[in-house]
């Protein structure tokens, strides 16, 4: 059982204010100081709204984010852990999941550790810090808010060292080195998610020529979304499959068998090199009329 003294933080949410729809949600870390405060509202997977902050264990700030119905939009502040301004970034409107790999920002500004201004109106040279801000992962030009001419970087978790091309903010060509010394190239991201051979449409088919129907769930007209996690290995296989939003015992199992005996999917790449990819599907079961 978890107790204070064994955790890492404490997390605390609290019911809508009359009107409201949204819950607040709060987290303290073991030694007193706030972890992080956001409000979002209920569902799979819960939606932030408005103001998002996170802070260092220390107590400053590390994070200023602004949220609209799940989606990052507008400026978000990120900060050393010394107090001072590190970057400022501007999110679209464009809805886009909190969940999803945003790369839409534009850099508007930044700063060394000392609060001198590097960057203005997105432009100068950039340098991108691990998450300790040990060492700079990642560095290079901006224009406009946007990555351009030659990129270098050095991803030590991953044993990647990197040389990338841009152009007005987008990924021309790439060029990665593992830690064996094998180079790989890569054009227009650095991350591809994995994909059924032949893209939604295609797994669609799969799925609507596999799944039986089971026969009690159809004599009682029981239908539903269920959904499913799984990791996509990487050589394509499909492994941990688990079901995260059930329907009913009958329908699960069906969406299980027919994942199960899934093909091999494209494996998902992180700098042109096969990554394994944890990934969810939801698998509509619906009766004719």
């Amino acid at each position: 059982m978890l107790t204070r003294d064994s955790a890492d933080f404490i997390r605390t949410v609290t019911v809508p204010d009359s009107g409201s729809t949204l819950y607040h949600m709060e987290e303290v870390y073991a030694n007193g100081n706030k972890k992080f405060m956001g409000k979002y509202t209920a569902g799979d997977p819960p939606k932030f709204d408005g103001v998002k902050l996170t802070f260092f264990k220390n107590g400053n700030k590390e994070s200023v984010t602004n949220y609209k119905n799940g989606s990052k939009t507008g400026d978000e502040m990120n900060y050393f852990p010394n107090g001072k301004l590190y970057v400022k970034k501007s999110y679209p409107d464009n809805g886009k999941p909190d969940n999803s790999f945003r790369d839409d920002f534009t850099i508007v500004l930044l700063n060394d550790s000392t609060g001198k201004t590097l960057m203005t109106n997105g432009n100068g040279y950039y340098q991108a810090y691990d998450t300790d801000f040990s060492y700079v992962k990642e560095e290079g030009e901006m224009k406009d808010g946007k990555m351009t001419g030659t990129w270098k970087g050095n991803f030590k978790d991953d044993n990647i060292t990197f040389t990338e091309n841009y152009d007005n903010g987008a990924l021309i060509s790439g060029a990665s080195v593992n830690k064996g010394g094998k180079t790989t190239t890569y054009i227009k991201s650095r991350m591809q998610m994995p994909e059924f051979e032949g893209g939604v449409q295609a797994f669609s088919l799969y799925l609507g020529r596999n799944i039986k129907y089971p026969a009690n769930a159809r004599k009682y007209g029981v239908e539903g979304r269920v959904i499913l996690s799984f990791s996509v290995e990487k050589d394509g296989t499909i492994t941990d499959i688990k079901v995260i939003r059930s329907v009913n015992p009958e329908l699960d199992e069906e969406a299980l068998r027919v994942l199960r005996k899934s093909p091999n999917w494209i494996p998902g790449t992180r700098f042109g090199l096969p990554v394994k990819v944890k990934y969810a599907v939801p698998i509509m079961f619906k009766l004719k009329s």
